[in-house]
């Protein structure tokens, strides 16, 4: 249905071949045969190692005239191939180039039999066993912008950069030591557009000196917001004292996507998200505050041809790189107790603060056995402790309803009596029954009415007890509920301060299952347990003949795995619906239908636009991470926004469907 380079993915590669030292007419058979298996895998951009045509060990063989001539014709045999098999790919390949009285160490870029320009090394290292310098010029010798090669005039510099005239795509290009520079070539690169940085490289191995190298290639792509691949030599050219470990990297924005490490000749590949990094550009400013530096840039513009509507459609819609279902939560046990246990610290400083400063020692927070207040529970305890409080000055007030069930009210009062909190319990029934005769509504009605009644009822009740006690309500509701408006206003959705409102439904399990883990308290930590097998929901309508929850809320609004999984990528990545179910459908697969995932997806933009009155008037909450939708630090929405936009295109998608 849909093809990744639509989606602004572009198909990344880094290959190393095994090459003979001294022999371009090899090494180029070498390299084909790699460029054949990249194009197979339908890969749009190819980069290889630094010098890969002559092989960077030669030393004074690159005096040797025989050596630069054989280089060039394996330049052409290149060119011939990539014309001949008319790859849809840009494929950049190192050599030894002579220009101006000096020999430049060059990455050479190709497309379909033309050489798009020529990029010298900028910095050459001369230290320990390396000494370029002996046979290479800085790309600052150069004189000319242009030079003839294989019969081709053509752009010669570091300071060029290759732009797809269909696509967002713009690369720039860096060789080995460049990156390791204080300020590498591809920082200015980026600051004039590139967001795809190739790096060309023949780095000796060291003890540690590839984590080094991968936390490097990661660091920068992260300082740019790019992606980055990076080639560098293998095994095959280890001579005299240096052995070379065949790094392949690409990296995005910090996360590496694909990795080789030894394995020679080897082809990796990732698709990098060209528009994600351009949308998250856009929202950064300070970076088109920095003022680029250096000589004129200059773009030479390509045009990648997309032929993906000739490949079936499981083709067109698997993508090369991992797509988390849960992108709040991590995927590793130790980075996800690492998160639960910033995220609980930020939210008990945040209400730790908010008691100081408004000098008060007592707090008022609606429990119900659910998740949420489960969670600010926790917080305000942990709170109190911090402070040196009493733990007695907490006040949990369950308030049993028309849909309270005898699982959630028990786990309520036990949680709070293990936790040492002062329990009370105030019934709702009798006022909302009186309060249904006030406004004659009828109570066998079981509406919108009769559910805010007592949502409204419940908040009335604490901020009344607020008042009578000089004590400050806690609120409960978390990110996935504003998001979706799953909240009543004036109700649950007001209190003087939230502490969930930053932390989504699918990690407030995490956070819950981590305390329960690491608690010293086992009778609190199997209530927890059994809180956390409870099914979510707000109780407000009577339970079923057993006694046991009938108002599940994932029935009626949808998954919230799916609902986060929208939330994150449409204001994280400010992604189109198109792609959000792009997306989805990958990382879903096998747990939710196409079908399913659109239902929701529809029900999701609904509401987000719908509901943002209430996201309009939010008590204060500390923010947890990038996503916020708070509207002082977070998301800034009109209200009356018409989501017409949007959900025509989620109808479009479903006659796709049909």
């Amino acid at each position: 249905m849909f093809d990744a380079y639509e989606m602004g993915y572009v198909r990344v590669g880094a290959a190393v071949p095994k090459i003979e030292i001294g022999n371009p007419q090899a090494n180029t058979l070498e390299i084909i045969n790699l460029i054949d298996r990249a194009a197979a895998a339908r890969t749009k951009v190819l980069v290889f190692p630094e010098l890969c045509l002559t092989g960077y060990s030669c030393a004074d063989l690159f005096y040797q005239r025989l050596l630069l001539d054989q280089a060039i014709a394996g330049l052409k045999l290149l060119l011939d191939t990539t014309q001949k098999q008319k790859y849809e790919m840009l494929i950049v390949v190192g050599m030894p180039v002579e220009a101006d009285n000096h020999l430049f160490n060059c990455g050479v870029i190709l497309h379909q039999g033309k050489i798009l320009g020529v990029v010298p090394k900028v910095f050459i290292p001369n230290n320990n066993e390396l000494e370029e310098k002996r046979w290479f010029s800085p790309a600052s010798k150069r004189i000319r912008d242009s030079i003839v090669l294989c019969s081709q005039q053509i752009p010669f510099g570091e300071n060029l950069l290759f732009k797809d005239s269909s696509s967002s795509l713009c690369l720039g290009l860096e060789l080995s030591e460049d990156l390791w520079m204080p300020v590498p070539p591809s920082s200015q690169h980026v600051l004039h557009g590139a967001n795809l940085i190739l790096n060309l490289s023949a780095s000796s191995e060291l003890v540690g000196k590839m984590e080094q190298r991968a936390s490097l290639v990661c660091q920068q792509s992260a300082r740019c917001l790019a992606a980055y691949a990076y080639a560098s030599a293998g095994p095959s050219e280890s001579t005299t004292d240096m052995v070379f470990g065949a790094h392949l990297l690409i990296a995005e924005n910090g996360q590496l996507l694909a990795e080789n490490r030894f394995q020679e000749p080897e082809l990796i590949y990732a698709d990098v998200d060209i528009q994600k990094l351009m949308n998250q550009r856009r929202q950064v400013g300070s970076l088109s505050d920095l003022c680029p530096a250096g000589p004129a840039y200059r773009t030479v513009y390509f045009d990648l041809e997309n032929n993906s509507a000739t490949n079936s459609a499981q083709q067109s819609l698997k993508l090369q790189r991992p797509i988390h279902p849960y992108p709040f939560v991590p995927s590793k046990k130790e980075d996800r107790d690492a998160r639960c246990r910033e995220i609980f610290n930020i939210q008990l400083i945040g209400l730790a603060q908010r008691l100081e400063k408004i000098r008060t020692q007592k707090v008022i927070i609606g429990v119900s056995g659910g998740l949420d207040s489960t969670l600010a529970l926790l917080v305000c305890r942990e709170a109190f402790v911090r402070l040196k409080y009493p733990s007695t000055q907490i006040s949990g007030i369950t308030m049993p309803g028309f849909g309270t069930t005898v699982r959630t009210k028990e786990n309520a009062q036990a949680l709070m009596k293990e936790l040492g909190v002062q329990s009370r319990e105030i019934s709702i029934v009798d006022a909302c029954t009186q309060h249904f005769k006030d406004i004659g509504h009828d109570p066998q009605i079981h509406d919108v009415t009769y559910e805010n009644v007592q949502a409204r009822e419940r908040t009335q009740i604490l901020m009344d007890l607020a008042n009578k006690e000089n004590a400050l309500v806690v609120g409960t509701g978390d990110l996935s509920e504003l998001a979706l408006g799953w909240c009543t206003y004036n109700g649950d959705h007001m209190s003087h301060y939230a502490v969930n409102a930053g932390v989504p439904k699918t990690l407030v399990k995490h956070l819950v299952s981590w305390y329960a883990d690491t608690t010293e308290n086992a009778r609190a930590a199997d209530i927890l347990r059994d809180i956390l097998n409870t099914p979510i929901s707000p109780e407000l309508l009577p339970p079923d003949r057993t006694g046991k929850i009938e108002q599940k809320t994932e029935e009626v609004i949808g998954s919230y795995a799916l609902h986060d999984f929208f939330l994150y990528n449409m204001l994280r990545w400010s992604f189109s619906p198109a792609k959000i179910y792009f997306l989805a459908c990958q990382a879903f697969q096998g747990h939710f239908s196409t079908q399913e995932i659109l239902k929701w997806l529809k029900v999701f933009y609904r509401r987000f636009f719908s509901q943002q009155f209430k996201r309009s008037c939010l008590p204060d909450g500390p923010k947890v991470g990038t996503i916020c939708l708070s509207p002082r630090g977070g998301w800034r929405m009109p209200s009356d926004a018409c989501a017409t936009s949007w959900l025509d295109e989620l109808e479009q998608l479903e006659n796709l469907q049909n």
